[in-house]
């Protein structure tokens, strides 16, 4: 089963090429699990009202977790 994480961070300046978050990730300021996809979105909408998000000082973000990569069919 997929479970979802709702991460609400920080917006950072841009430094040099651009962002990596594997090696500089933003700082978090919330993390919620959800259960659901559905369940993932509705609490994200509710951080989208916060004012921080709307004027653009921080960001969410709906990362599924526990999900095996996809793996193309092999032809037999």
């Amino acid at each position: 089963m997929t479970r979802f994480l709702v991460v609400l961070t920080d917006v950072r300046p841009m430094e040099g090429l651009g962002r990596n978050e594997r090696t500089s990730p933003e700082r978090r300021r919330q993390v919620v699990g959800a259960n659901s996809r559905e369940a993932a979105d509705r609490i994200a909408g509710a951080f989208m009202a916060l004012g921080m998000v709307r004027a653009g000082r921080q960001r969410v973000k709906v990362i599924a977790v526990g999900r095996r990569p996809w793996v193309p069919e092999q032809p037999d």
